[in-house]
């Protein structure tokens, strides 16, 4: 392993409600207050979607910019283009050093920087040559450029590549890794397979990790969910092998299982999910909070599930759209709106669609 960085030191948000949010991040199982029960949850619910572009062909990562259009990567194509809310698409380039692995591999998950107006930067993870690396580039609104290695040494293979990438409320860059199908890595602490990584945005292990390394959490075969609800706590969504696929809620250092459990098991020392489905419901690749609910997109199943959240207790999902779109990728919260970005990834190996055969979908919560 390889960790690459700048001498710059990361610039941390230090308003009230980031810091609000890195303590409840850091709290995640704390009880509710003395004042009593916390209100229900808003019921509202996702409607029909409606078509943002098509197109597309397997669009993964998705990251806002701040004048509120899309930063969205394609696997297979190793393409970035800039998506606008009312559907104009626009290619900003190729990332260089992507390869594919006949499978999951490729160019993956993507973040802006929370100070993109100052740093233009953009934060990406893909398969590479010698294995999965986190890279960082430049992006001043037209043109692509400046790339650097912030870490590698993350082992690769086929499938169980990870690749989730997103920005934290304590403003730190958080990264989801899979076991490159080898298990015993989600198990070793030492190993970047199987976990939730935290870091600073120059690549170097966050302060308050809790092995002084860039692992924040462990246990994980192929998580590539990730999203905070309103109080800070970190949702994650992960594939399980053969029996069940798992939401779980994240708190550092903690054990999250795999290989020894694939969904609840009563183990010392291990971490059960706070939801759990057979994997032909599901399989999910994403998971994005909204308006008292957490929103799961599932590729095998072809659905997105509805959790309702009431702290940290996650409630009876709820499918929609079943069988009707394919294989649903990426879902991610529109900044400033109770809407959806959803896509989906007919165009992959597992799908029935050729190039160009996905769509990025809006879905208003009413």
């Amino acid at each position: 392993m390889r960790i690459r960085s700048t001498s710059a030191r990361p610039t941390v948000r230090t308003t009230a409600l980031a810091s609000a949010l890195a303590a409840g991040l850091l709290a995640a199982t704390a009880a509710p207050g003395a004042a009593g029960t916390p209100a229900p949850a808003p019921a509202s619910a996702p409607g029909t979607p409606t078509t943002v572009s098509s197109g597309w062909s397997i669009p993964w990562g998705l990251s806002w910019l701040p004048d509120g259009s899309a930063l969205i990567s394609e696997r297979n194509a190793f393409t970035l283009s800039v998506l606008t809310k009312d559907g104009r698409k626009k290619q900003i380039g190729k990332v260089p050093h992507v390869v594919t692995t006949g499978g999951e591999g490729g160019l993956l998950g993507v973040a802006v920087s929370p100070h993109w107006r100052t740093d233009h930067r953009i934060y990406l993870m893909h398969t590479a040559a010698d294995g999965n690396r986190i890279a960082r580039m430049t992006f001043d609104g037209t043109t692509l450029g400046s790339y650097a290695v912030l870490v590698d040494g993350i082992a690769k293979n086929k499938y169980h590549n990870g690749g989730r990438l997103a920005f934290g409320p304590d403003g730190y860059l958080y990264a989801t890794t899979g076991d490159a199908q080898n298990s015993a890595l989600a198990q070793d602490t030492t190993s970047l397979n199987g976990k939730i990584l935290r870091m600073t945005p120059d690549g170097e292990p966050a302060p308050g990790n809790p092995f002084g390394s860039l692992v924040y959490s462990y246990g994980h075969r192929n998580p590539q969910g990730l999203t905070w609800d309103a109080q800070g706590h970190l949702w994650e969504a992960e594939f399980g092998n053969s029996k069940y696929d798992e939401l779980n809620l994240i708190e550092p250092g903690k054990n999250y299982g795999w290989p020894t459990c694939e969904g609840s098991c009563t183990t010392p020392g291990m971490t059960n999910p706070e939801r759990q489905w057979p994997v032909a419901e599901a399989s999910p690749s994403a998971v994005a909070y909204a308006d008292g609910a957490l929103y799961l997109a599932a590729l095998r199943g072809e659905r997105l599930w509805r959790i309702p959240i009431d702290g940290t207790h996650a409630g009876t999902p709820k499918a929609y759209y079943t069988k009707n779109y394919g294989r649903l990728r990426t879902v991610a919260a529109v900044p400033g709106s109770a809407s959806l970005w959803l896509t989906t990834t007919n165009a992959d190996n597992n799908g029935d669609g050729g190039p160009g055969s996905d769509k990025v979908f809006r879905i208003e919560l009413r």
